[in-house]
């Protein structure tokens, strides 16, 4: 028995509608989502956003599952450069409508929590400068959170500003540790980045972690793998989200396996199931 709701995300279901996306994770015994705000499934900017979300809680709602929204859409901003802007941009304005949005329609679909990261550090922005860019605009954030009763995870991402859990702890306690500033940890990155591996992050994390996402990576290296193809400790993770009483969604995040979404669930369930059991 685990005390947190295994779910997958929507990122690697792009060639499905999400009704048949909710239909082949319910087959596989999945109990949550993550939903990727952007093409195919919910454009936050368009004029039906709002009634769409409210249609998939009433659906989500039957099946008992909650939800997190993760705000990872690659060309959504800009249509010619991946994830851009950022917020340690010089111009971080669509970035911060964006995740704006982002606020209100987790609040329509009582997500668990509105997941977020810094960006990558362009050639022309100084650290320190990035820094202060990403503190200043986070309270911006953190304020329509607030507002809203909606809690971020911030995510530690491999060559971004924030990088690691101490990383994201650091802008917590810049920011004055407002109650809305959750964290976000994906497994994979903990074998990519993280000095302690991924039990010291998420132990790290402890009562600060809202959202975790599931995937497997080789050290060193910002890939994500289905589990068992990279070096992540899968059992030793999952003992550890019950060892610090985890109780939100763990969903699998495999961004590039569209391409076979429906194979990819099944594995992925079958892997944390056989993982569980050998805990």
């Amino acid at each position: 028995m685990t005390g947190f709701s295994i779910g997958y995300g929507t990122n690697g279901f792009a060639d499905h509608t999400l009704d048949d996306t909710l239909t082949v994770l319910e087959a596989n015994g999945y109990g949550a989502l993550a939903l990727t705000l952007g093409h195919p499934h919910l454009d936050p900017f368009a004029r039906d956003a709002f009634e769409r979300a409210a249609h998939l809680r009433e659906r989500l709602d039957e099946l008992g599952w909650p939800v997190v929204v993760e705000t990872g859409s690659r060309y959504l901003l800009d249509p010619f450069v991946k994830h851009r802007p950022t917020l340690v941009d010089r111009e971080a304005e669509p970035r911060l409508r964006f995740l704006g949005r982002a606020v209100e329609l987790a609040a329509v679909l009582r997500a668990d929590c509105v997941s977020l990261w810094s960006g990558v550090v362009p050639g022309d922005v100084a650290p320190d400068d990035a820094w202060s860019m990403l503190t200043g605009r986070m309270r911006e954030v953190v304020a329509l959170a607030d507002g809203a009763g909606v809690r971020l995870g911030f995510e530690p991402e491999p060559g971004m500003l924030v990088e690691t859990v101490a990383d994201a702890l650091r802008l917590r306690d810049e920011l004055g540790r407002p109650e809305a500033f959750g964290i976000t940890v994906d497994l994979g990155h903990c074998v990519a980045v993280e000095p302690e591996g991924v039990v010291g992050a998420l132990r790290a994390a402890g009562a600060l972690l809202v959202n975790v996402q599931v995937d497997d990576m080789m050290p060193g290296v910002h890939e994500h793998l289905e589990l068992g193809e990279g070096r992540l400790d899968l059992t030793a993770a999952l003992s550890t989200l019950n060892e610090i009483g985890y109780r939100g969604v763990a969903a699998i995040e495999l961004p590039r396996h569209s391409h076979d979404a429906p194979g990819a669930a099944a594995r992925g369930i079958r892997a944390i199931r056989d993982a569980l059991e050998e805990r």
